[in-house]
């Protein structure tokens, strides 16, 4: 391959995983026509996409980019698997995937410049929350003593009303009200 076309490779590459700073990388060697198919349009469908790259250029590509961190899983066949609202998804998608193709080599990824090599790599990254899940859980961290602290003051308010309440419907009807002695 003369260096015009790799040059111009690898600023495909740079052109085509601009704002891409997290992703995976696979190897599909081994798996069927009909798998991959169903396999990208599935992932498609969740706009996860894959491009499968050469590596020298790869790693001309991401040498000062944050995908730097997988040049050294860069060996083989290799594909990028990108996209979504986090790469945690990404790695959801492909474990599952995974498990259904048995020859998919799920070879590691990156999130916010920690690598995570090999599949217990990936599956350990499928198991951090996503962004959302975050913020979901750091918003129930912070609200949590305020409701417990809520719950405190409403409890003994709501025992009293009810003493109080008691009282009016007695003395409503005319009965008696004993001394606490």
């Amino acid at each position: 391959m003369s260096k015009a076309v790799k040059d111009l490779l690898s600023r495909d590459y740079v052109n085509r995983l601009e704002g891409v700073d997290d992703a995976l990388l696979i190897s599909v060697r081994g798996v069927g026509a009909n798998d991959n198919n169903r396999m990208r349009l599935g992932l498609s469908k969740k706009e996860i996409r894959i491009t499968v790259i050469r590596n020298n250029l790869a790693r001309r590509a991401f040498a000062d980019k944050s995908l730097a961190g997988l040049g050294p899983m860069l060996e083989g066949p290799s594909a990028l698997v990108y996209g979504a609202e986090s790469v945690v998804d990404v790695a959801r998608e492909l474990v599952t995937w995974a498990k259904e193709i048995k020859e998919i080599e799920l070879k590691g990824a990156i999130l916010d410049g920690e690598v995570f090599e090999g599949a217990a790599g990936v599956t350990a990254l499928s198991k951090f929350p996503t962004r959302d899940e975050a913020i979901a859980q750091a918003v129930t961290l912070v609200l949590s003593p305020g409701r417990n602290l809520i719950a405190q003051i409403k409890g003994p308010g709501a025992g009293l009303a009810g003493i109080i309440k008691a009282i009016e419907e007695k003395l409503e009807k005319g009965e008696t009200i004993a001394k606490a002695g």
